[in-house]
């Protein structure tokens, strides 16, 4: 098929699939639209990419800088035209604040704070734009909405590049010669996190649907969605296994029997305490905390059960080069995005540390870690309360907070708002903690 038939076709049937939310989601503004277009820019890949031009490494793309200036303006200005509540929003999202603001003030001892600023200002985006889904009527359906349209896009789009644009869509390894499917995303491991955020959605979708939780918008929607996780599916598997992201797969998996087995724990009338819960998010954690400093010897034998070697494809190696330079600084760590300059890029040829709880450490050092700790600990307590008036919605809570702490044992994303898989997190906790009473007040009446 020509390329250029193959994008007419891909277009099309995105067009349909956005269609099909529309009926799906009708009740939401236009203004969805805005942390929809910012949910599809964090899950793919930087503007200046996509345009050939990367910028000036010290100062960034002004392409991207300008694009994420203009969306906030956008976000702030909706939400004071909605009079949104902020202070009851504050109060109600604690943990999402102080992380906040820890990341504002960690500026004042990082060795690059004009930079560190910038990268800050990206966080606050993410917050502006998980309020907005807080000023829908219905918060749950507008998040929903925005990762279904999110999926809808890139799933299919990411398929087109692979297949007939490989010079976006496709990675060579700089040394073997590798092949890696990276679609709409910058790497291997991005798509990966984008198959495991859809793959597990569309399964939660269809189980809702089944239990007669949920209807779908026309007679075939179920038939459609089953062609996009068709999709998900065999971008997730990857040309080889040795090029297919195991993390992503090790997590969905996870995920995936949690969800059954919440499932099946609610048939037989057996209700997992809250500190149950918290307590194996709490060991997660703490266990990929030790991994970094055990030099990953705890898992030696599961990794080669998935094709990967006991140095977790050169993980432990980054680790071991990395964990001095973090107890430089062990207490407040380098800044928010202090650590990963353009010099030290440079120097270790790495961009990330491919460990979220190593990353949290280098750039906010052990209290960061004990906030970011808190921040999911509170999350998951939470959406445990959730379970008691909505079982489905606190269960996709609960298994997204289970897979984002899986997955970030052996990949980097939870010291970013910014990162796709946290800001679902990010988005699960601010448009799923309303209270029953509060829920008329985050719109102030004009």
């Amino acid at each position: 098929m020509p390329p250029l038939l193959a994008l007419f076709l891909c277009t099309v049937f995105v067009l349909f699939l956005l269609r099909l939310d529309k009926k799906q989601a009708s009740s939401m503004a236009l203004s969805l639209w805005i942390p929809t277009i910012w949910m599809i820019y964090i899950a793919s890949k930087p503007l200046a990419l996509w345009f050939g031009n990367e910028g000036d490494p010290n100062d960034g793309s002004p392409l991207d800088r300008n694009f994420l200036i203009v969306l906030l303006l956008i976000g702030l200005l909706l939400l004071i035209k909605k009079r949104f509540n902020l202070s009851l929003a504050i109060r109600e999202n604690i943990w999402v604040m102080l992380l906040i603001s820890y990341m504002l003030v960690s500026i004042l001892w990082t060795d690059i704070p004009f930079m560190s600023f910038k990268r800050w200002i990206r966080e606050l985006v993410a917050v502006v734009m998980a309020f907005l889904c807080l000023t829908e009527r219905n918060p749950r359906k507008a998040f929903e909405s925005v990762l279904r349209r999110t999926i809808y896009i890139c799933i299919p789009f990411s398929l087109l590049l692979i297949k007939y644009f490989p010079v976006y869509g496709v990675q060579y390894h700089s040394y073997s010669g590798g092949q890696s499917w990276i679609g709409v995303t910058t790497q291997k491991n991005g798509l990966g996190r984008l198959c495991l955020i859809a793959a597990f959605l569309i399964v939660w979708t269809f189980i809702r649907r089944w239990q007669g939780r949920d209807t779908s918008a026309v007679k075939y929607q179920t038939y459609v969605e089953i062609v996009v996780l068709i999709i998900t599916l065999w971008l997730l598997n990857g040309p080889s296994i040795i090029s297919m992201s195991a993390t992503a797969v090790t997590s969905l998996s996870a995920g995936v029997v949690a969800f059954v087995g919440l499932l099946l724990m609610k048939k037989w009338k057996i209700y997992a305490a809250a500190n149950t819960l918290v307590a194996i998010i709490a060991a997660v954690i703490i266990f990929g905390t030790i991994m970094v400093f055990t030099g990953g010897s705890t898992v030696g034998s599961f990794t080669s059960s998935v094709g990967r070697d006991t140095t977790l494809t050169g993980r432990t190696e980054i680790w071991a080069e990395l964990l001095p330079l973090a107890m430089l600084r062990p207490i407040v760590g380098h800044g928010v995005g202090g650590f990963w300059s353009p010099e030290t890029k440079a120097m270790h040829q790495l961009t990330e540390a491919h460990s979220g709880y190593l990353e949290i450490i280098l750039d906010y050092g052990f209290i960061g870690l004990l906030l970011f700790s808190l921040f999911l600990l509170s999350s998951c307590h939470k959406a445990h309360r959730e379970m008691k008036h909505d079982f489905y919605w606190g269960s996709l809570w609960i298994c997204f907070l289970l897979m984002s702490v899986i997955h970030n044992i052996s990949e980097s994303s939870l010291n970013s708002f910014t990162s796709h898989l946290t800001a679902v997190l990010l988005f699960l906790t601010v448009s799923s903690t309303v209270s029953t009473r509060y829920k008329a007040g985050f719109l102030r009446k004009t």
